[in-house]
Parts: structure tokens; C-alpha cells; sequence
């Protein structure tokens, strides 16, 4: 059986993408993540990259650099560091959303993610970084 170079290719990287799957809960770098008060600690990768992309970015239309602060030698962001308050900030939302929707939703065991969720970022925000005063 002759295999053509496109079927090795698409093969080379299928096995590429299963593997960076497998490594889970480590950013590129190979570390842990480290420094999560409000997302678990053992969180998935997948996990946390749709609470990033689907909830922060899509919900409130921001990129990861509203949040996470670049390292002082680099412009790789330092997805651990304290550094900005927005990411503060944000903590204090989530901490809030799991709050309204276990209290007020009887949602048992929220998760910030969750698609049981009722209340979630984009609730007030509408793809906005600062929710409209004016809907309240």
C-alpha cells in the first residue's frame, strides 16, 4: 500500500495535535499553571482555554493582554503574575458569578464555563470590557 505524501502530512499532524492534548495543565512552557484562587487548580487545558477564549474573550471582546501582564524583559505575558488589576478584577466577577447562580439559580456546584451556568460573563457585558452602566 503506497501512502502520498498529503495522507503523511495529515498524518504527522494529527499525531502532533493529540500530543500537545495529552499535555495537560501545562501552558507552553512545559510548567505548571500556577497562581489559580478562583479556577481549579487541576483544570484542563481545554477547560481553561474555552473559560479564556469562550467566556473572557468572546463574552467581554477582550485579548489575554487586558488581563495578564507581559514579562518586563519580553513581550511574552506572564499568565501568572498579579501585575494588572484587571486580573483582580475579573477574580472578584467570577467569584460573583458563582455566587449568584448557586444563590439565585440553585445551580449546584457552579463552575465558571459551565454551560449550566445562567449568569456569565456576557450577561452584563455583551462583548463590551466594561459593562454599559446605563442597562443597570
Amino acid at each position: 500500500m503506497k501512502i502520498s505524501k498529503a495522507g503523511m502530512v495529515l498524518f504527522a499532524l494529527l499525531c502532533a495535535t493529540l500530543s500537545g492534548i495529552a499535555i495537560n495543565n501545562t501552558w507552553d512552557d512545559g510548567k505548571p499553571y500556577s497562581n489559580l484562587k478562583v479556577l481549579p487548580k487541576n483544570i484542563s487545558t481545554k477547560s481553561l482555554s474555552h473559560i479564556m477564549i469562550d467566556e473572557f474573550d468572546d463574552g467581554l471582546g477582550v485579548s489575554c493582554n487586558f488581563c495578564h501582564a507581559s514579562d518586563d524583559h519580553s513581550q511574552k505575558l506572564n499568565y501568572a503574575s498579579d501585575a494588572k488589576p484587571e486580573k483582580t478584577i475579573a477574580r472578584s466577577m467570577m467569584q460573583m458569578t458563582l455566587l449568584i447562580n448557586k444563590k439565585y439559580f440553585q445551580v449546584n456546584n457552579p463552575l465558571i464555563g459551565d454551560s449550566v451556568m445562567v449568569v456569565t460573563c456576557a450577561t452584563c457585558h455583551k462583548g463590551q470590557p466594561r459593562p454599559d452602566a446605563a442597562a443597570f
